[in-house]
């Protein structure tokens, strides 16, 4: 292929898919770029590879014809020579390069796309649940304190009763277009409206309550639902329940942070819990019925004649459930010799001479 390997400049095979271009893109971008020490031209390179690389026919025509096809050197140029971008100036709002904007209005303190939906911060809280709760699960109401969506406006930031009004300062767009000259060229960038926070309307009048903000702080209590089988150290995310931003956009998320308490008679491997029994020589050595703890209650479980320490019984169904039903619970059988024998029983137990073939 004749002149750059813009491939090899963005540090990606052939084959990457639109997405690995994108990511190598935006890596190298906050690398190299001048206002973080790196050099100029290296920056022009980069973003010269991504241009041709970036956009689906774009690649398929360099990929045809080479870095000829972009360079203005003729050699089979499809655009007929020149910049195939057009005049002095880089506008970023075409297909595939919106994100592209992003990062350069970022660099240069400026703004890409931010007439996208803004959305509220998300909440990360720990709860702690009972072994018995994580198994089965649980509904858990959380005190939160937090910015939620005011309740007299429905986050609309309007007094009820009250209209909505074309916003004069970006003349309902929600955004407003400026040019910045940058190293690069002149470059047109949309930030969104400050005075409608990228709605494009306002409010005739405040409401009364938020003060036009269409969220209000203070403490609210979230119920959630804690599924069966959870396990400690997962994360549950609970939508639309963290910090709101009222009428700017979408609330957040709430994060759960699961710690799940031990319980001394179970222990849990995946959907399977372990409990030990202890059982005494005569029971193990002729059978017997005794009573084990699972997490529905006690059950009766039979020991089996000749029982050694160590061997294991299943009770089917009894474990941590799943979406192919519940687990199973292992008893791991324990027989215990006696530490205090008496004469009797000494004598009963050197006449039966009990001993490893």
């Amino acid at each position: 292929m004749p002149g750059k390997d813009f491939y090899k400049v963005l540090g990606v095979p052939k084959s990457a898919s639109q997405d690995d271009v994108k990511r190598a893109f935006r890596k190298l971008a906050h690398e190299h770029h001048p206002d973080k020490g790196g050099k100029e031209e290296k920056f022009k390179e980069i973003n010269e590879a991504y241009q041709a690389l970036g956009d689906e026919q774009k690649r398929k025509q360099y990929d045809q014809f080479g870095s000829a096809a972009f360079d203005g050197s003729g050699g089979g140029n499809p655009f007929g020579g020149g910049n195939p971008f057009g005049g002095g100036g880089f506008d970023f709002s075409g297909a595939g390069f919106e994100d592209l904007g992003d990062i350069l209005g970022g660099m240069f303190g400026g703004g890409g796309r931010q007439t996208r939906e803004q959305k509220g911060q998300d909440l990360e809280i720990g709860i702690r649940l009972t072994f018995t709760e994580a198994v089965f699960g649980v509904e858990k109401e959380i005190p939160l304190t937090k910015h939620s969506k005011c309740s007299r406006c429905a986050g609309t930031a309007a007094e009820p009763g009250t209209k909505m009004k074309t916003c004069t300062t970006c003349d309902g767009k929600g955004f407003r277009v400026t040019m910045q000259r940058t190293m690069l060229g002149a470059m047109q960038m949309k930030t969104a409206c400050t005075e409608c926070h990228g709605r494009g309307e306002k409010p005739e009048k405040d409401c009364t309550e938020c003060h036009g903000k269409g969220a209000v702080h203070g403490r609210s209590t979230v119920r959630v639902d804690i599924p069966a089988g959870v396990d400690d150290g997962m994360s549950i995310r609970v939508r639309g329940e963290g910090e709101s931003i009222g009428a700017q956009g979408e609330p957040g998320d709430l994060y759960l942070r699961l710690r799940v308490e031990t319980d001394p008679r179970f222990k849990r491997d995946g959907f399977t819990i372990y409990v030990t029994k202890n059982i005494g020589f005569t029971q193990a050595a002729l059978g017997d019925t005794v009573d084990v703890d699972t997490v529905d209650g006690k059950v009766e479980v039979k020991i089996p004649q000749g029982t050694q320490s160590g061997d294991e019984l299943r009770l089917r169904g009894k474990g941590v459930p799943s979406n192919r039903g519940r687990g199973d619970q292992i008893i791991i059988v324990k027989v215990v010799t006696p530490t205090k024998i008496d004469k009797k029983i000494r004598e009963l137990l050197q006449e039966m001479n009990l001993r490893e073939a």
